[in-house]
């Protein structure tokens, strides 16, 4: 994977260098790039699809103060490999955390962003009990590192039907070996992210939401209510899939994306 530095860290990258808008790949929580490996094969050569690892993610360094990095800073950093890579304006596609990460780079970047795809996400911040929650798990990392934590995540990740696939599941586990300062890092970002919402009506890009029918953490009523929420926007609800619609259904997600894209 080609790798820039931002403020002496390692970020990597996947370029498929296709023809077409840019687009922004910005993956969730605790993933890398490779969750987008069935876009960058089947949408590559039709679009220039670019996937950073996040930092603290698969080749990407991790901060140096796990417990200073906010959710800004990974939108900071994924302006900053646009930069490097000489590009303007891109259309912007965040799953998950990657979707908080987007909604940062509305509030401090809108000038980079040419549309939106807000994949399995939500606007709201943390509650009390995610919160808690989220506080909980960095103290896990912490003390008894990944293991333990990476097959209580795929429970929540995977759609019922999906998570009788023991090949998906062992891919979807093998995405999450990272530093446990990466996890310590996303976790607070996450945590103290703030609220989106009242921002979701001043959003002038078009938009595609996107949910997994069965997405259990992100559910397509939230979906719908953001979809509602932003003037304009699109809503594609991919039957079968749960929170990693585009790992566990593919080519429903594909043609959406596909579709979104080209109308641009």
């Amino acid at each position: 994977m080609p790798e820039i530095r931002v403020e002496g860290r390692r970020l990597r990258y996947e370029d498929t260098g296709g023809e077409g808008p840019a687009v922004l790949l910005l993956h969730g929580f605790p993933l890398s790039s490779a969750m987008w490996e069935p876009q960058l094969e089947a949408l590559g050569d039709r679009f220039r699809l670019i996937a950073p690892d996040q930092p603290g993610f698969g080749g990407s360094n991790s901060p140096a103060d796990p417990e200073a990095w906010r959710i800004g800073d990974y939108g900071d950093t994924a302006c900053a490999l646009l930069d490097a890579l000489g590009i303007d304006r891109a259309v912007v596609v965040g799953h998950s955390m990657g979707g908080y990460v987007a909604f940062s780079m509305l509030r401090r970047h809108a000038d980079r962003i040419r549309a939106l795809v807000l994949l399995d996400t939500r606007p709201g911040a943390d509650s009390r009990e995610t919160f808690a929650a989220r506080e909980e798990q960095q103290e896990e990392v912490r003390t008894q590192g990944i293991a333990a934590l990476k097959p209580r995540l795929l429970q929540k990740l995977l759609a019922p039907k999906t998570l009788g696939d023991t090949a998906l599941e062992r891919s979807v586990l093998s995405l999450m070996d990272h530093p446990v300062a990466g996890y310590v890092a996303a976790l607070e970002a996450m945590k103290r992210r703030p609220d989106s919402t009242p921002e979701l009506s001043h959003i002038r890009v078009p938009t595609l939401v996107v949910v997994g029918a069965e997405d259990v953490l992100t559910p397509p009523s939230v979906a719908r209510a953001m979809q509602a929420a932003i003037p304009g926007a699109l809503l594609a609800e991919v039957p079968g899939a749960g929170h990693l619609a585009n790992l566990e259904e593919p080519g429903g997600f594909n043609e959406a994306l596909a579709s979104f894209l080209a109308a641009l």
